[in-house]
């Protein structure tokens, strides 16, 4: 395939810019990405070997300019990996995995464009530069003395081919996930097999085995999609599939098969310690810490502390309510993890008067995919126009346009919500296009979920913590929608790790709001709106539970956080995650909610690598900035909202993240509301 009429190269026909995603195929990437590495290539020698002296416009604004080909084929590349891949696209993205880290490294190693950069960094006091210009320049030359421009030349050398190597390995574990995903189905052919299964389980796990092309009649498949396992452990009274279900699903990488992950976290883990002794640190987690808003392995550690031990005390409490479920049901074996999720459900059932049953009939996705953007719009007076002339990847995508309320074009959101064996596991956001007015873009948002959808003719219902993750990835969109801001560098969710989950997080908090819930909360079948009685007993078994959540995560961050303190990668993955857990006391029957052999926020990418912890970091910011709607009285008041756009959604990275809170907040964040919200208070 020659880049002669190439789709991905010729001017992209589809409104927003979009591509005739059905024209494009696997072998059109290599030839596209020659190409525009070339005209990157290219660009970047020319602003280096300019004549003129460095200025912020011939040299920052120019670097921030450039590679336009590149990055929008990037992001297409990434998004159809993510969302909609196949053995040949697998191929590919391995293929290139090398070559486009030999190219990241070759930009943010050159010598002549970084000696420009590095001279304007020097004489910033003296450049009368505004307050985003003077941010870019900052910003910019951290990531060139981050990514090695700083090293002696066998240094860089070395770091690049480090680099290289673990594009290679993050691309071979995340898609070895996703082969130990795809291959795991439990096949339920009998009533027996189906014992304990409610109506909306069974009505999923039909339409997963519909969607793999099982049709024998009553066959019914239980995936290692969070929204159908995580049902299936909760209320199928058989124990012996609780028990092959869960094995499945927490030894995912960890085998001897084909998705066997262990070694590559070993490598991957190895070569993040040598690039930090490169950049002259003691340890992966030091060096990644270093340009975030927690700065040191003891901040992190003090506020996982701070949570852990309330949060032992949370579950052994916890803990007697599901022995007396056991109790009342007669069980007399020990209690293992794949029981916890049964009798926990069996607790709530009895103690709160909730059955989830009774739930998921108000909360079909439609209603609640309105509900956020009712949320949006009455608090940045947002206006969503669907699209359905808009094609996106995949049948599943749908697409709407963003207004502001002067009918100003703010961008085109588009949304994929259904598990499917082309779709990595998870939710999230990503940009297909971020926001820049010197480039005159406006953002095209996507965001991903992994719902089991409901059964043809029928709605897709969501649990109450499938509305969570709702909107929690919408609160990720809405930073990039509303991303106002003049280079793309600093554009949307470019933010520091731990600040970047706070515009995610903070937007859950108003799915729960009463008025919001009797709004739009409302039975698929006969519209009545969600009953007062069972809102109340919603509300009030909000924080049942929340003492083994918040150990399992809690507990992922703390072993993310040792293996990345270490000085070279441990022997064994598997014994050093289960040293750790046994160093802390974790309780055998809660687990974690990612092992390191599927851990793909630390090994898919270095994207959270000894980071997984950012999301108790912005919990403790997102619960004292909903605080702030508390105390003016209303959920939605225009003022606070006005400063929470302009403050934290859309001021991207063109604002230091503890400056921007402090400006929406009027003080530093405090850590009490946070451990209010999840009832680990004393």
């Amino acid at each position: 395939m020659t880049a002669l009429g190439n789709p991905l190269l010729l001017a992209w026909p589809q409104a927003h810019g979009l591509p005739d995603f059905d024209a494009i195929a696997p072998e059109h990437f290599p030839p596209a990405f020659e190409v525009a590495l070339a005209e990157h290539r290219a660009e970047i020698d020319a602003i280096a070997a300019q004549a003129e002296a460095p200025g912020f416009a011939n040299t920052l604004a120019a670097f921030d300019a450039s590679g336009r080909q590149l990055t929008r084929l990037e992001h297409l590349f990434y998004t159809l990996a993510a969302s909609a891949t196949s053995p040949a696209l697998q191929s590919v993205q391995r293929a290139l995995a090398a070559p486009l880290a030999a190219h990241g490294s070759a930009v943010y190693m050159h010598q002549g464009l970084f000696a420009r950069i590095d001279a304007l960094f020097e004489r910033r006091e003296a450049l009368g530069l505004t307050p985003e210009q003077r941010r870019l320049l900052e910003r910019v030359h951290l990531d060139f003395v981050r990514a090695g421009a700083r090293l002696e030349p066998a240094a860089r050398e070395r770091y690049a081919a480090v680099m290289t190597s673990l594009a290679e390995l993050n691309t071979r574990f995340a898609q070895n996930v996703l082969g130990a995903e795809n291959g795991y189905q439990l096949r339920l052919a009998t009533e027996a097999e189906l014992a304990g299964l409610p109506g909306f389980v069974r009505t999923a796990a039909r339409q997963a085995a519909i969607d793999r092309g099982l049709m024998q009649e009553g066959l019914h498949v239980i995936t290692l999609s969070r929204s159908l396992i995580l049902p299936f452990l909760g209320f199928s009274a058989r124990r012996d599939l609780r028990e092959q279900a869960w094995r499945a699903w927490v030894g995912r990488g960890d085998d001897t098969g084909d998705s066997d992950n262990r070694a590559i976290c070993r490598e991957i883990l190895e070569l993040r310690a040598e690039a930090a002794r490169l950049h002259g640190h003691a340890c992966y987690a030091d060096y990644a810490l270093e340009d975030t808003m927690a700065r040191s392995r003891q901040a992190v550690m003090e506020l996982l502390e701070r949570v852990w031990h309330p949060a032992l005390a949370a579950q052994a409490r916890e803990r007697e309510a599901v022995l007396g479920a056991m109790a009342a049901a007669g069980a007399t074996h020990a209690l293992e993890p794949w029981d916890w999720r049964f009798y926990a459900e069996q607790a709530r059932r009895t103690r709160f008067e909730l059955d989830e049953s009774e739930v998921k009939p108000y909360f079909p996705l439609d209603r609640m995919v309105a509900a956020m953007f009712d949320c949006a719009g009455r608090l940045f007076g947002l206006r969503f126009k669907a699209r359905p002339d808009i094609a996106g990847y995949h049948a599943d995508v749908r697409a709407w346009e963003v207004f502001d309320s002067d009918d100003g074009l703010r961008g085109l959101f588009l949304q994929d919500n259904f598990a499917r064996s082309s779709k990595r596991s998870g939710a999230w956001m990503s940009a297909l296009r971020n926001q820049s007015r010197a480039l005159g873009t406006t953002p095209v948002i996507l965001n991903n979920n992994n719902f089991a959808r409901g059964a043809a003719g029928e709605p897709t219902l969501l649990s109450f913590d499938d509305v969570r993750t709702l909107f929690h990835e919408f609160g990720h969109g809405l930073h990039g929608l509303l991303s106002s801001v003049e280079h793309e560098r600093l554009a949307g969710t470019q933010v520091l790790r731990d600040f970047v989950e706070l515009p995610s997080q903070l937007f859950e908090h108003w799915m729960a709001e009463s008025e919001v819930l009797k709004k739009f909360a409302r039975h698929w079948q006969t519209d009545a709106p969600l009953p007062d009685a069972l809102l109340a007993r919603l509300q009030a078994a909000r924080q049942f539970g929340q003492g083994y959540e918040t150990l399992r995560y809690t507990a992922s961050a703390l072993v993310d956080m040792a293996v990345h303190a270490l000085p070279a990668a441990p022997g064994d993955v598997v014994a050093f995650e289960r040293d750790t857990l046994a160093a802390w006391g974790l309780p055998a029957e809660v687990g974690l909610n990612h092992r390191l052999t599927h851990f793909q926020h630390l090994f898919s990418s270095a994207g959270y690598a000894a980071g997984y912890y950012v999301y108790l970091w912005a919990e403790v910011l997102d619960c004292d900035a909903f605080d702030a709607f508390i105390e003016a009285g209303n959920a939605f008041d225009p003022a606070v909202a006005a400063r929470l756009r302009e403050c934290i959604y859309s001021s991207g990275n063109s604002r230091e993240p503890g400056e921007a809170f402090r400006a929406f907040r009027g003080r530093d964040p405090v850590v009490e509301p946070m451990l209010k919200d999840r009832g680990l208070l004393a």
